[in-house]
């Protein structure tokens, strides 16, 4: 049998039987609407930012909202939350999700570690089966929206969640680099084998507005974006710029606190969902 690519829609083995739903039921107490994926082909591209920003701006609408980290490696949802306290038990068999100050929902795995700053060294299967708890073992109430923070690339864990929870669509996330249709491309060719629609894509970074004059400079040189999300036909682009006040405010755990149009074109296609 040749290795498994996860696409169904493709494959002719006969071994696996009927095609398997290997989603993973919600406990009975827990009523998630839908699923949002926040997912980058690579680190360091501002994803957790964008994932507590729509998260934020969800929550401001009036929806009910939750954050679910999957980047079990790399956590800082709680840090830009400013969430101190830890997830307590319930009945010895789920979690309690922590509440922010204006009432996001969220579990991170760094809610569960005596020290924020505790290295989770685990290898992948331990990682993604840590996902699927914070899906299945936490009670999540009534929730309009949850946003899943991805860890970048396309491996364990976005398979992971990709496989296991009913993901209704994905944003992505780049920077304005030579290298961004090549890292898109691999983030939505994955959620094309998956059968996830592509909601839009945030480019951050995108641009400095000069506090003065209020002119935009392109820092990283000129934006591809628009090409970008032509050639894969995503129809919905929004552009953070570098603003230091979103770095405070993340730092601070103050990130509810932030202002700004930027994402509203996402949040119109994401809202449209429900």
């Amino acid at each position: 049998m040749s290795e498994c690519t996860h696409d169904c829609s493709s494959c002719s083995s006969k071994d696996c039987g009927e095609r398997k739903d290997f989603k993973e039921k919600q406990n009975e107490l827990s009523n998630v609407k839908k699923v949002i994926g926040v997912v980058s082909g690579k680190g360091g591209v501002g994803k957790s930012l964008v994932t507590s920003m729509l998260a934020v701006l969800c929550k401001r609408k009036g929806f009910n909202t939750a954050i679910l980290d999957a980047d079990i490696t790399g956590p800082s949802i709680p840090k830009m939350f400013g969430i101190k306290n830890k997830a307590q038990a319930m009945d010895d068999k789920f979690l309690l999700p922590v509440i922010s100050k204006t009432g996001i929902e969220m579990m991170s795995i760094n809610l569960l570690l005596e020290n924020e700053d505790d290295p989770v060294v685990w290898r992948g299967p331990v990682i993604a089966g840590a996902v699927k708890q914070f899906w299945t073992d936490v009670v999540w109430n009534e929730v309009d929206y949850m946003f899943v923070d991805m860890p970048p690339g396309t491996g364990d864990v976005p398979l992971t969640v990709f496989q296991s929870l009913p993901v209704d669509g994905i944003v992505v996330v780049a920077s304005p680099q030579d290298l961004v249709s090549m890292i898109v491309g691999k983030a939505v060719k994955m959620a094309a084998m998956m059968n996830i629609p592509v909601l839009g894509i945030v480019e951050n970074m995108s641009y400095f507005e000069c506090p003065d004059c209020k002119k935009k400079i392109s820092i990283f040189g000129e934006s591809k974006i628009e090409q970008t999300a032509k050639e894969y036909a995503i129809e919905t682009v929004a552009k953070l710029p570098i603003n230091p006040e979103f770095a405070k405010l993340s730092d601070d755990g103050n990130i509810e606190e932030f202002k700004g149009d930027y994402l509203d074109s996402i949040m119109s296609v994401i809202t449209k969902q429900l």
